[in-house]
């Protein structure tokens, strides 16, 4: 009788730890699956794709940093006009100038140091340093996002187009850099017909774009 009593005892303390453990498994895989989804949906969101190596980051744009199983550590954040995010354990990092597969590789190793092996997903949810300035005989005149390597044949069109008295073989671009200011004329009509490709200048951040009569 003692006998059976006994085993009866270690089948329910095994049940029951069966059950906690079972509530365990349950309880982490429904988390697993929430923190997916969430992943999932700022990546739906997100104006810039997590693997991006074209697109340079900048001051303002807004940063969404996800490191998996790691709550804690998963931020949105903007660029500051230094170009450096702040993270919780590694302080202040250099953000501009770097792709979102680059910054994730240098978050990736300065997080071994805290976290085994860290899955690290980069997402910029608002583009908003690379911008192009275009005025003059335009139909759309205005200042334009860019979040893909764009060229003077492309942004004529986003801008709708020349007006009618749009002089489209002495468009003007200005761009400056390292203190100094560059202007350069462009043929349009050459660049359509294909008689000077090299004219089709790809936009830097900053450029003017100045349409004349």
């Amino acid at each position: 009788m003692k006998k059976l009593f006994g085993i009866a005892i270690i089948g329910v303390c095994w049940g029951v730890c069966w059950g906690v453990c079972w509530m365990f498994m349950s309880i982490t895989t429904v988390h697993s699956q929430e923190s997916k989804d969430a992943l999932l949906q700022k990546q739906s969101q997100a104006e810039v794709a997590a693997d991006s190596n074209v697109y340079v980051i900048g001051p303002e744009d807004v940063l969404y940093i996800h490191v998996w199983k790691e709550e804690n550590l998963s931020k949105t954040g903007l660029v500051r006009s230094d170009g450096k995010i702040s993270l919780p354990l590694v302080d202040e990092i250099q953000a501009a100038g770097l792709t979102p597969l680059q910054l994730k590789e240098l978050l990736m190793q300065r997080l071994k140091e805290f976290v085994d092996i860290p899955n690290i997903s980069v997402m910029v949810m608002e583009a908003n340093s690379f911008k192009v300035y275009i005025s003059g005989q335009i139909k759309n005149p205005g200042v334009y996002r860019l979040r893909s390597e764009t060229s003077l044949l492309q942004i004529i069109p986003m801008a709708g187009g020349f007006t009618d008295w749009a002089n489209q073989k002495k468009i003007l671009i200005i761009r400056k850099g390292d203190g100094e200011e560059k202007r350069i004329t462009v043929n349009y009509k050459k660049i359509v017909k294909g008689d000077d490709k090299s004219s089709n200048i790809i936009l830097k951040s900053g450029d003017t774009i100045i349409v004349p009569e």
